[in-house]
């Protein structure tokens, strides 16, 4: 929920309490101007130093301890408007000190809750107008002095620039999250390698670069020989420690534009740019040995091995779904002469071995 304890609701009440201490201690400037030519009681002036200098710090503590911090933090913004309007009718809406506190609050709501907010404000303020009246009497003051204006530049200039600073660091919070929400949606959970789709359309971008550009380029298919009597054997969770050990081979196998992915199960799908059929069948053979030398301290006989499938690209290529395919033929052909190697589409070498 939005006013989860440990959640957004903090998290909200948190960004509102820098720009609320500036905001009302700037703001305590305009209203003390303001009210300065009418001589109001000394109840008044603490009520003014209570409203802009404890008040924000009150709010915080109360909206904090909360069990729901976003609600009363909503809560905390409308009795700031309440006071704003509060004040705007006790120095007799004298325009200048009245347009800047309000417009200043208005603003905040807007940006803390959007119209509902803003509407709800905008009646706080005359509620807090109507309670003004009621203790000071109507009045009108239309002249504002130099002490006025000068009171309210630091509300014009200063406020705008710390509300503009929140909402800058939230846009880039929020970015922030957008791009690990995108990336773990382009992720397999277990292996932390591309999954299936994302790997898929980045296969078409690049065989749409070789097509355009004429470049090299390789793809492997890999599947773990017997996977199906590890899980069996062992379990699965011995299962899927064997799939992330063999991703954990794979990123330290991998230059900065190669891409890896799991293509469903037991199965990997690499693809390597700029790479021919030697150093792709170098690079694989490599790999297979890499993983057929690895031991589980824990589980001394379990062991892995691996066959692998590649195609190199080519111009009579129509899609990259026929260029997949070969990789798939030659991942059964290698499966199919006793697995555990390398093999390329088309019969362009023979299963490798590195001496």
């Amino acid at each position: 929920m939005i006013d989860n304890r440990s959640g957004k609701g903090l998290s909200f009440v948190r960004r509102i309490y820098v720009p609320r201490i500036i905001g009302m201690g700037i703001g305590l400037l305009s209203v003390m101007a303001a009210m300065a030519p009418l001589h109001p009681a000394p109840w008044v002036w603490l009520l003014m130093l209570f409203n802009g200098l404890v008040w924000p710090h009150l709010a915080y503590q109360w909206a904090i301890r909360s069990p729901a911090p976003y609600h009363a933090e909503q809560r905390n913004l409308l009795l700031d408007s309440l006071g704003g309007g509060f004040w705007a009718a006790a120095f007799h809406f004298n325009p200048l000190p009245t347009v800047t506190i309000l417009s200043m609050m208005t603003m905040n709501n807007v940006s803390a809750g959007g119209k509902r907010l803003l509407l709800r404000g905008v009646l706080a303020q005359v509620v807090g107008m109507l309670l003004a009246l009621a203790l000071f009497g109507p009045g009108l003051q239309l002249q504002a002095t130099s002490l006025q204006v000068y009171a309210c530049l630091p509300m014009l200039t200063l406020y705008p620039v710390a509300l503009g600073w929140v909402c800058y660091r939230l846009a880039i919070k929020l970015a922030e999250h957008k791009g690990r929400l995108s990336a773990l949606s382009r992720t397999d959970s277990l292996t932390g390698l591309l999954n299936h789709g994302s790997w898929k359309d980045l296969l078409l971008l690049r065989f749409q670069m070789c097509q355009q550009q004429r470049t090299p380029a390789v793809i492997a298919l890999i599947d773990i020989d017997h996977f199906k009597a590890i899980n069996d054997t062992f379990g699965h969770v011995v299962g899927d420690c064997v799939l992330r050990q063999l991703s954990l081979e794979i990123r330290h196998l991998l230059r900065a534009d190669d891409l890896a992915g799991r293509y469903g199960g037991d199965e990997f799908c690499l693809i390597l740019p700029d790479t021919d059929q030697h150093q792709a069948g170098l690079a694989m053979e490599r790999l297979r040995q890499q993983v057929s030398a690895y031991r589980n301290p824990q589980l001394p006989e379990l062991r892995i091995s691996l066959s692998i499938g590649l195609s190199v690209y080519h111009e009579s290529l129509k899609t990259p779904e026929q260029w997949l395919e070969d990789a798939d033929k030659a991942l059964y052909a290698a499966k199919h002469q006793g697995r555990n190697q390398v093999n390329f589409a088309h019969r362009e070498v023979v299963p490798l071995r590195l001496a």
